[in-house]
């Protein structure tokens, strides 16, 4: 069985992932945040979470067992992917500017979309949340999304 701390999901990341939704958004994102180590729950949570760095092309570098398998990838391919190749081509531009606009706000809770899986399976978020993470310090660590609605186009 794939564990989190199998394929280097840290607690630390889960942590900022959790802590920044919670001061954004006012609220847990996991009901069950308290049981367990942080990665273990982000990593086994029944909807998707994926994360990205902060660079000039963002890569991805967290998707829990639930994006890992809506993605169809493994961690690895997951987590060397620029995040902006989960939306196909002709929506690319449509997703750069909604993540602007979270960059701007903090976060938006109400995000619907279509994405490409690594075999090319299409499906749309529906109701997704996605939001700014800072560590510890405060300084800016990337974005986060989780979303528990899909639909398989």
């Amino acid at each position: 069985m794939m564990r989190s701390t199998d394929i280097g999901a840290s607690e630390r990341h889960a942590r900022i992932v959790l802590d920044s939704y919670r001061k954004l958004l006012g609220k847990p994102l996991l009901e069950t945040e308290g049981s367990g180590s942080a990665a273990e729950q982000l990593f086994e949570a029944p909807i998707a979470v994926l994360s990205h760095g902060t660079e000039a092309d963002p890569v991805l570098n967290y998707g829990n067992r639930t994006a890992l398998g809506l993605w169809e990838m493994d961690w690895a391919s997951f987590t060397s992917m620029p995040s902006r190749l989960t939306a196909e081509p002709l929506v690319r531009e449509e997703r750069q500017r909604f993540m602007e606009a979270v960059a701007a706000k903090g976060y938006i809770d109400d995000y619907s979309g279509v994405r490409i899986s690594g075999t090319g399976r299409r499906f749309r978020i529906e109701q997704a949340v996605v939001w700014n993470l800072y560590d510890e310090s405060g300084a800016y660590y990337g974005q986060a999304a989780a979303f528990a609605g899909y639909t398989r186009l």
